[in-house]
């Protein structure tokens, strides 16, 4: 669990610097792909569960 935290981390920040410079080509999606998969293995994965699925339904009682 703490290498996939440091993982996340590292990633995150890698990700928060490439917007910044807003350079983003396929290697960086990779490096996002792989952010997302960290971050789910993490206990903060299934709070972003619960985000994303409270607001697709959200989305969905608006349409």
């Amino acid at each position: 669990m703490i290498v996939s935290v440091s993982a996340v981390v590292l990633l995150g920040l890698l990700i928060w610097f490439l917007l910044r410079i807003r350079y983003f080509r396929w290697a960086e999606v990779l490096i996002c792909s792989t952010f997302g998969f960290l971050l789910a293995e993490t206990g903060a994965g299934p709070i972003v569960q619960g985000v994303l699925d409270g607001l697709g339904g959200l989305l969905s009682q608006l349409s």
